[in-house]
Parts: structure tokens; C-alpha cells; sequence
């Protein structure tokens, strides 16, 4: 064995060979899988292995049909060839008529992954698939290409390629103890002796934690018992001509395909179970749970409806073992969180369909340092501190029991609410708040007009269309106030600060004491990393001069890793995070220096306390740090305020907007009014699959001010030229917002892909944001978005159609 190596990815499922395999594609061969057993003895052996090209995002739509591209070539490979039923179709059914448009969104979505997805009604669904009935159901999504593997031949085909290409396995060899040196790097202790490294790889499936441990982190995974039973031999599927295609059903929680002639029945029960939450037995080993078809009788009725055939089918074997879910239901792809040289393949809910493409991903991040994808969607740090195991594991129920439900915009499911509250939380659930959940936090959505109100389920525009409408009047014409909880905050100190954040951003940074500023942080591809507010503090009474960092909510972890990675040994820098200690109170609206001047001493006047100006005070009692600073468009202060003091400072707030006609207005407002600003979100419109002259961020680059991460990957992507660009689109329709992921059409051709959408109602116009062809950027330009299966025109208007020239926000 060896004693040194470049990585080491402990765990030898589909998550470790996918892993082991991309990273020899990417060009390092000195790397290494241990595994305490034989490769696919967890769960990945008696996987269904389903593999379908459907997604919730183009992230998870590429690396599926990467996944699906993978297995073909290596079923293919004379030299190691591995059944894999390619191409069978398989079929998501629907049963309303909300489901079929949430179909439709996924299908224009996949098409700009030139992934080619098809709605069909319910009588093409029983045309493909005879032996299933059309009660109660109206349509499904069909996908092409979906099929299904032998998951141990995979992973036995990935292994044998990496070795082929210098990698090295070494099976029954368990990982004892995990130590990292002064030096970042690793060695990982098993009980056939140790191995240095530079980098280690968590892939251990169920195991993750025990793994977790070693490193002193916990992840956000847990697993539940899933069963399925294979049948006898079915006449309908002997006498059809072709193989079934694949079914996953939501109206009935359960999913079906061809086992040689029989079928493979899955169940996905309420009456679900959590498994190993107390401790795995170290001997479960290529082992299951014990049968417990009791528990799916309901699911198998559902079945039994949908596929009449299985009433006089008997069944051949059971079986019921672990699978792992995360809060979210996607999984844990890319760096470990707080730690350097460490990366994760965890929380695998759907493993071998999409193991190839996660592997492939994580390679990538490991070997380039970022994927060819923005990965968000998967990575391990849009997590943070509130992921305990009980919370996980209600999360973990909750997806499972939802298999099949996609979650619809604005959609918030209630397991594991509320985790991240402030003071405010009761007191503005009392006053009819409906609550939307930003990285755990419970964050007011709106104002509901009665207990009773729950708007629909849906694509369109809902029934809080017209209490948004009302809530960004009032901060049009007189003021409003809204919490903005979970707002990422990093207090830097030490001399070095300046010249810090000077390399980090690609632009100019503030210095001066008392002024703020708005950055952009790049990665060494010259991409959009990052977005952030740095505020400067001058010393006073509550601390030494110091640069405040504030970022998008759900960026703690993330922006914590990458600003201490960088921060040089020789350099006098500290950051120390206050995410969790203040929350933001935000104050917009004409009336706003009025308000504030009522309840705060001081000269709030223009003069004094100018736009992108910060500044120490009290709001009545209540210590603040006051930010001149607008997200809405409108004359806009952010009062960072203890959480301590947080309710005092909404009262005093309250109490001198009673003059002022202020008014609650909450996130639904803010999304309506930052689209008409032209201002972006984090992970939304700002990812790194494109650098800032791509994302129209041009005016915050500065190339002449000296050496800044990711410069001179800049340069060479300037001179190049753009790939895409980001527009402003007027969209023609008024029932529906564009979704994020809507393709753009020319004819037949996608020149564009959706990233924001909302209606602006002080502008009246349904408004996107979207990356498309750099031909198509000018002002004027029309394409058609495919909106839920139909066309409707989209017109590149000018960036910020609302006060273009910025003057309320400086009044």
C-alpha cells in the first residue's frame, strides 16, 4: 500500500469510483480509494439504479446527462462491458393541471441543456406504457433517454478504468482515524497502515458521519429504509415487443421498471423510517433491514390502481435497505466546510443515476478549483450551523414522503420550522406574517390579509400578487420597513485589512472611514465568485477601526472559506463572523430620513449622512450601525442592530412611523423591486460559469488598479470576447413570471437561458433576467421565451428601468 499519495477518497461506492475514475480524467493519476469492505457494499449494491436526465436545474441536468453519456461509453467498451438498459423512456405522471405546467417549466429548462423532454397526455403515457391505467391522471413528462444499471458493474468499470490510468484500490482496508497537519495536508490512519496526502475525499455513504467525525465535522445527512420487491414474470410485459419504460409517480408515491420480465416496484410511503440515527452495527456489511411490507401497504394499493397487472403478479423478492438524504433532498458535492484539502460525495439520494456526473464535478472543483458548472445547487457549505441530526432527519422524512412532488415557487414545506428565528419572529407572525426560509432563517414574506389566506400552488402569478402590488406603493410613496435576518456579516480587523480586500475584489475598494461600497470577488478563472458590501468603521467606543463585509444570507460558509483561505501568513488580518449576533432592519421609502431622524439623534440630513455613508448611533435606546444603502431603489438606510436590542429598535421604528404612514413590506416586495433596480442575486443571476464583463458588471472592474485574484485569467476572457451576456428582458404576458431556467428561443435555436423573474409594479412590466447570446444583447432585440410550453416575446430593454439614474437613492 501506498504511503503517499495526492488524494484519498474513503469510500468505495458510486460517489468514491465516480470520484477516483474523473479524477484520472482530469489528469492526476497518484490517487487513491480505500474501502473497509468490497467496492457497492453499502448502499450503492442493491441500488435501483434508475438513470434519468430530469432535474430541478440545468446543474442537475448536465450532470445527469453526463451520467448518461458515461455509462453508454463504458457499456459500450469491449474491454470492460456493463448492462446498462439505455434509452428505455421513462415517465413522470400528473394527475392536476399545476403539475403539467411545473412539467412544461422543466422541459423548457432541460432544452437549453439540449436535453429533450416531452409533455404528453394521459392516453400517450398508457400508449408507451400498457400496462398502466389513465384513471386519475391527465398527463406525464417523458424523458428518452431514461433507463437503468447494474450498479456493481459500474462501479467495478470505473475502478478498472482508474486503475488502468495509475489510480490505486485498496478494498477491506477501514479508515480508522483522520489527522491534518500545520501544513493542510492529511494522513489518513487504516489498520493496514497510513497514508499521507495532500487532499481526502469523503465518499462513504451511510458512513458519512463516522467519517465526519474523524475530521470533527458533522454533515447534514441521514438515511431511511426504502423498499422494493421484484415480481414473477408479467404476460403484458413478455407479449409487448419492447421493454417498459420507466414510472415514477407522485399521485401514488411509487416508481416502476422492467426487472427481466417482471418489474422492479419501488414505494416511497408516509409511513416512512429513519435508519441508523443512533449508530451503524460496524458488521452491516452487503446487508438489508428486515422486510416490512406492512409499512407500504397504502403506497401498494396506489399501485395496484395505476398498474391493474400487479393484482395477479406474484412477488419474487424484497428488499429493504438504507438510502441518504440531505435537508434538502440534492446532495453534498464539493468542499467540506471550516476545512482546507477536504471534500464530500454525500447524501446521494439518487447515487448511481447521477453518480457519474458528481463525480465528475467534484473532480473537477479538486483538480481546477471550480467545475465547469456553478455548483451551488450541491455544494456542502449552502448549509450552515442549525443542520443538526434531528433536523435533518425531519427534512429527511419530509423529501422522501415527497419523492416525486417537485417544489413549486414560494413553496415552503413546514418539517424542521422554524430553525433560525429573531426577536421579531413572533412578534410579526402575530401581526399576519407569512414566512419564506433563507438558509434556515424564517424571514417575512408578506403581510397575510387574513389567518386563513394560503395563495395557490403555482407557476402564475398567486393571490398575494395584489398585497405585494400594495406593499411596494407604500414604499414608493411614503415608507416601509422590513427585517432582513440571516444577512451574512464578517467584521474584519488588523492593519492589513485594506490592502486584503484590495487583492480579493476586482475593483476599486473604499478606504475611508464612515463609506461604504459594493465589490465583486472573482476566482482564478477570472469568474464571478462572489458579492459583497464593505462598509468602513472608524474606532470607537464598541471597537478598533474595522471593515464590516456583508454578503448574501445564505453565504456564511462559503464566503468564510474562501476569504480565509486567502488571507496571507505575513498579514496582519482577522475576520470574525457576526451573521449570527445582529439582524437588519431596513427602512425604505421617501419618508425613510424622516423616520429615522424621530427616533435617532444626530444630523440624518443629505449633507450629513449621504448615500453609501455608515455610521454608530442609537435608534431610541437601541445601539445601531446605520448603512446609507438601498436594495428597493428607493431613499433606503440599513440599521444593523443587535439581536439583543432588536425589539426595542422596531418599536422605536414603529412608533415614529405612525407619522409617516410606514407599513411592513417583507421579501416578496424586495424580489419585485430589486428586478426593476437591475440589482442581482447571489447564486441566482451571479454565478461563476461567468466572469463580470459577461454579468454587465463592467463598472465594477478596475484592471489598471494592480494585482487582484483572478486578473490575469480576466485579461485573456476579455480579449476573447464575451460567451454570454446578461440582459434586462420585458417579457409579454401578464399571468406568469419567467422561471428561472426558461430557455430563450430563435426559431428553433436557445440563445438564452432565465436567471431572475418577477413583475415590476412600479415600472408595470413583467421583467427577467437572462444570460444570452452576445449578438442578442442590444436594447431592442426580441426572442421568444418558452414559457410553460408556450411562446410569448421577450424584449432586451436598458438595465434598471426604474429611476435609471439612481436619484432617489441619493435624495
Amino acid at each position: 500500500m501506498k504511503s503517499r499519495t495526492k488524494v484519498v477518497v474513503i469510500g468505495g461506492g458510486i460517489a468514491g469510483c465516480s470520484t477516483l475514475y474523473h479524477l484520472t480524467q482530469e489528469g492526476w493519476s497518484d490517487v487513491v480509494l480505500v474501502e473497509r469492505n468490497e467496492l457497492t457494499s453499502g448502499t450503492t449494491w442493491h441500488s435501483a439504479a434508475q438513470v434519468t436526465n430530469f432535474g430541478m436545474n440545468q446543474t442537475m441536468v448536465g450532470l445527469k446527462t453526463h451520467s448518461i453519456n458515461l455509462y453508454k461509453q463504458l457499456a459500450e467498451n469491449p474491454e470492460y462491458p456493463i448492462n446498462y438498459h439505455h434509452a428505455d423512456g421513462g415517465i413522470r405522471l400528473a394527475n392536476t393541471e399545476e403539475q403539467m405546467q411545473g412539467y412544461r417549466h422543466f422541459a423548457s429548462m432541460a432544452r437549453g441543456m439540449d436535453v429533450h423532454l416531452e409533455v404528453i397526455d394521459a392516453e400517450e403515457c398508457a400508449r408507451r406504457h400498457p400496462l398502466i391505467s389513465t384513471d386519475n391522471m391527465i398527463g406525464g413528462l417523458w424523458d428518452p433517454l431514461d433507463g437503468d444499471i447494474d450498479p456493481a458493474q459500474l462501479c467495478q468499470a470505473l475502478a478498472y478504468h482508474a486503475r488502468k490510468a495509475g489510480a490505486e484500490v485498496y478494498r477491506n482496508t477501514p479508515v480508522t482515524a483522520l489527522t491534518q497537519h500545520k501544513d493542510d495536508t492529511w494522513t489518513v490512519h487504516t489498520e493496514h497502515g497510513d497514508i499521507d496526502c495532500d487532499i481526502v475525499v469523503n465518499a462513504c455513504g451511510y458512513r458519512v458521519n463516522e467519517v465526519g467525525a474523524m475530521m470533527g465535522v458533522h454533515h447534514p445527512v441521514a438515511s431511511m429504509e426504502h423498499q422494493y420487491f421484484l415480481t414473477e414474470d408479467i404476460p403484458g410485459i413478455i407479449d409487448a415487443g419492447h421493454r417498459m419504460p420507466l414510472i415514477r409517480c407522485p399521485i401514488s408515491d411509487y416508481y416502476s421498471r422492467q426487472e427481466k420480465n417482471g418489474l422492479l416496484i419501488g414505494f416511497y410511503e408516509q409511513d416512512c423510517k429513519t435508519w441508523g440515527m443512533d449508530g451503524i452495527d460496524p458488521n452491516f456489511v452487503n446487508a438489508l433491514c428486515p422486510d416490512d411490507l406492512e409499512r407500504v401497504m397504502d403506497v401498494l394499493e396506489g399501485a395496484f390502481e395505476r398498474m391493474p397487472a400487479l393484482r395477479e403478479t406474484g412477488i419474487r423478492s424484497i428488499v429493504n435497505g438504507p438510502i441518504t438524504y440531505t435537508i434538502d433532498g440534492a446532495p453534498l458535492i464539493g468542499p467540506i466546510p471550516g476545512k482546507r484539502n477536504a471534500f464530500c460525495a454525500i447524501g446521494l439520494r439518487a447515487g448511481l443515476g447521477e453518480g457519474g456526473g458528481h463525480g465528475w464535478l467534484l473532480a473537477q472543483q479538486i483538480v481546477h478549483g471550480e467545475a465547469c458548472y456553478d455548483t451551488w445547487c450541491i455544494d456542502p457549505r449552502r448549509f450552515t450551523g442549525h443542520t443538526n441530526v434531528e433536523l435533518t432527519a425531519l427534512k429527511a422524512i419530509e423529501d422522501y414522503q415527497n419523492e416525486f412532488r417537485f417544489h413549486f415557487p414560494h413553496e415552503h414545506r413546514p418539517a424542521g420550522r422554524p430553525a433560525k428565528t429573531t426577536p421579531l419572529t413572533p412578534v410579526l407572525a402575530a401581526e399576519g406574517a407569512e414566512f419564506t426560509v433563507v438558509n434556515g432563517w424564517e424571514r417575512m414574506d408578506y403581510i397575510k390579509p387574513a389567518p386563513d389566506f394560503h395563495p395557490s400552488l403555482t407557476f402564475n402569478f398567486d393571490e398575494a400578487f395584489g398585497i405585494v402590488a400594495e406593499d411596494v406603493k407604500n414604499v414608493q410613496e411614503n415608507v416601509g420597513l422590513c427585517e432582513v435576518n440571516g444577512f451574512n456579516r464578517f467584521e474584519i480587523t488588523g492593519d492589513g485589512r485594506h490592502s486584503f480586500l484590495d487583492r480579493m475584489f476586482c475593483g476599486a475598494v473604499t478606504k475611508r472611514d464612515g463609506r461604504v461600497g459594493l465589490g465583486y470577488l472573482l476566482n482564478r478563472h477570472g469568474m464571478v465568485k462572489g458579492e459583497a458590501t464593505i462598509a468602513n468603521l472608524p474606532a470607537s467606543d464598541r471597537g478598533a477601526a474595522r471593515v464590516w463585509y456583508g454578503s448574501a444570507a445564505a453565504s456564511e460558509y462559503h464566503d468564510m472559506d474562501w476569504l480565509q483561505q486567502h488571507v496571507r501568513a505575513d498579514e496582519d488580518v482577522q475576520i470574525r463572523s457576526l451573521t449570527n449576533e445582529q439582524t437588519i432592519l431596513v427602512l425604505a421609502g421617501p419618508k425613510a430620513r424622516d423616520v429615522l431622524s424621530a427616533c435617532s439623534r444626530g444630523d440624518w440630513s443629505k449633507e450629513a449622512f449621504p448615500w453609501l455613508s455608515v455610521r454608530e448611533c442609537f435608534i431610541g435606546f437601541s445601539p445601531a450601525t446605520v448603512l446609507g444603502v438601498s436594495f428597493s431603489g428607493e431613499l433606503a438606510y440599513e440599521i444593523h442592530v443587535p439581536n439583543a436590542s432588536l425589539y426595542a429598535a422596531y418599536l422605536a421604528l414603529r412608533q415614529a412611523g405612525e407619522a409617516h404612514g410606514m407599513k411592513l413590506f417583507g421579501a416578496r416586495a424586495v424580489e419585485s423591486m430589486r428586478m426593476e433596480k437591475g440589482f442581482l442575486h447571489w447564486k441566482a443571476d451571479i454565478l461563476t460559469e461567468f466572469d463580470p464583463f459577461e454579468t454587465s458588471l463592467d463598472r465594477f472592474v478596475k484592471m489598471d488598479k494592480g494585482d487582484f485574484i483572478g486578473r490575469e485569467a480576466l485579461q485573456k476572457r476579455q480579449a476573447q470576447g464575451p460567451s454570454k451576456k446578461l440582459v434586462t428582458l420585458k417579457v409579454d404576458a401578464t399571468h406568469a413570471p419567467a422561471q428561472g431556467g426558461a430557455s430563450l428561443m430563435q426559431g428553433s435555436k436557445v440563445v438564452g437561458t432565465v436567471t431572475s423573474g418577477d413583475w415590476g409594479h412600479r415600472v408595470g412590466l413583467n421583467l427577467a433576467y437572462a444570460f444570452v447570446d452576445p449578438e442578442l444583447a442590444d436594447e431592442g432585440t426580441t426572442m421568444q421565451l418558452d414559457m410553460y410550453g408556450g411562446m410569448v416575446e421577450a424584449e432586451v430593454i436598458a438595465p434598471s428601468p426604474y429611476d435609471p439614474g439612481y436619484g432617489l437613492m441619493r435624495s
